[in-house]
């Protein structure tokens, strides 16, 4: 019995603190391998989203441009290399829209080595006159371009591609600029960009309520600062006057909020939320945008210029005077967008 009671208690005494010892390194081991788990399927969430916006990019990308096998790009030519100007067109596609009119027209000149930009407005009723063309106002140019080539025997598909390279033709004599390529987005797909980023904030400058039951026109908007939906952000940049002859807006105006709506949407973008949606803003561009530019060009310029700050956008409004039926651009203005959009294609 001596012996059992002198050789049993240190043995259970040695196994207890040995428990007690080994509870902690469990304890741990446990939130370890919690926390390893969550981050696992965090990892394995954000993999999903990154492959759903990749998806979704690639199914855009190639409903946007022109199939990569028709186009080859010089060594050096690329976008991600090298300066590249586009004219950007919006026009009205909606059920009683105003046909291929492109009631919205910017040259933007992009360069890669500063991720900067100069966007040029320009007012759709401008008198645009280059040489080897027929001056008219700058919104009839694309709808033009597209009647001629159906009527000279292109199929529907080739007259649009047609008429986005003649755009790019009279703007790169316009400005003394190569503007390689030509975009065009319908209103749609402006509103729709707006809605899946929630809205954007802007300062609407005076009262706009104007309404034309002809093409489905009803704008009414306060004045102040606020956040707009889509349809109200296409109203804001659009709006030109009252049914009651106050509050006249013009082109010019027009220019200047499309500028201002842009830079808003660019620092939407920016921000977390913006970067949540980017998935659904991908996809409204990709239902509503066209452009002459080889897919695997457009996702190069994603990429190189992904994360384009306000600030890093020069906006310049040409300005004119109105004399019936055309807006005569003023010189002077206009000698200094070609030099800021020849200065950012030799940077």
């Amino acid at each position: 019995m001596s012996q059992g009671s002198t050789s049993f208690p240190p043995r259970t005494g040695a196994r207890g603190p040995s428990k007690a010892k080994k509870q902690k390194p469990r304890k741990k081991r446990s939130i370890l391998k919690t926390f390893f788990v969550l981050l696992f399927s965090m990892l394995l969430i954000i993999a999903a989203g990154l492959a759903y916006v990749v998806f979704k990019a690639d199914d855009a990308i190639q409903h946007i441009g022109v199939d990569n096998d028709t186009v080859d790009i010089p060594a050096g030519e690329s976008v991600k290399e090298k300066s590249v100007a586009m004219v950007l067109m919006g026009l009205d596609s909606r059920s009683h829209g105003g046909g291929l009119n492109t009631d919205v027209m910017m040259v933007a000149a992009f360069n890669p080595n500063t991720k900067s930009a100069v966007v040029v407005s320009i007012p759709r009723d401008s008198r645009i006159e280059v040489e080897g063309y027929r001056a008219r106002k700058a919104n009839g140019f694309y709808a033009d371009f597209y009647s001629y080539g159906l009527k000279n025997g292109l199929e529907k598909e080739a007259a649009y591609a047609d008429a986005k390279q003649e755009v790019s033709n009279v703007m790169s004599g316009l400005f003394g600029i190569d503007v390689k390529y030509a975009s065009v987005i319908n209103f749609q797909g402006f509103a729709d960009i707006v809605d899946a980023l929630d809205g954007v904030e802007v300062n609407v400058d005076m009262r706009m309520k104007y309404r034309d039951t002809a093409d489905g026109t009803n704008i009414d908007l306060q004045e102040g600062f606020q956040v707009l939906n889509g349809d109200q952000a296409l109203d804001f940049v659009r709006y030109r006057k009252s049914n009651d002859g106050r509050n006249m807006s013009s082109d010019f105006d027009r220019n200047r909020r499309q500028g201002e709506v842009i830079g808003a949407l660019t620092d939407k973008l920016k921000s977390f939320g913006g970067a949540a949606r980017i998935g659904s803003v991908i996809e409204a561009v990709g239902n509503n945008l066209t452009m002459n530019m080889p897919s695997r060009e457009i996702k190069s310029l994603m990429t190189t210029y992904l994360g384009i700050n306000r600030s890093d956008i020069t906006f310049i409004p040409l300005e004119g005077n109105w004399k019936s039926p055309y807006v005569y651009l003023d010189e002077a203005k206009l000698d200094e967008a070609r030099s800021a959009l020849q200065a950012k294609m030799a940077e």
